[in-house]
């Protein structure tokens, strides 16, 4: 069975295709718009992967990284950003902020789902 991923994404576009390309993969996906829900669902469900929108209304990713690498969620599960941020340092800061890993929009849909897994498996060695 596939592991459980939380998308934290304010753009309903991005949503339905990532929701879209995950479920095609049999991954079981939980929705988040903005970064309060995705706190409260990651702390409740506790899923194996979060994938994270870094520009987001009510906090930037790098906050909500920061919090859930500190706020009761599971050491084993792996934070993906996945933005548009795509300026010098921004990758560094996602990393130091607790991100696993780091995917560029706009995404490549042949590809999103195997460089996320490529990520997982990385994490998992």
């Amino acid at each position: 069975m596939k592991p459980s991923v939380l998308i934290i994404e304010d753009n309903e576009q991005n949503m339905y295709m990532l929701s879209y390309l995950l479920e095609q993969s049999n991954y079981n996906i939980i929705q988040a718009y903005n970064g309060e829900d995705g706190i409260r669902l990651a702390c409740d469900k506790q899923p194996e992967v979060i994938l994270l929108d870094i520009q987001l209304p009510d906090m930037d990713g790098y906050e909500i990284c920061n919090k859930l690498s500190f706020d009761g969620l599971s050491k084993k599960t792996i934070i993906i950003a996945v933005t548009s941020y795509a300026m010098g340092g921004d990758k560094e800061r996602a990393f130091e902020a607790g991100a696993d890993g780091y995917i560029e929009k706009p995404i490549n849909p042949e590809t999103f789902v195997s460089q996320m897994e490529q990520i997982i498996n990385n994490k998992r060695k």
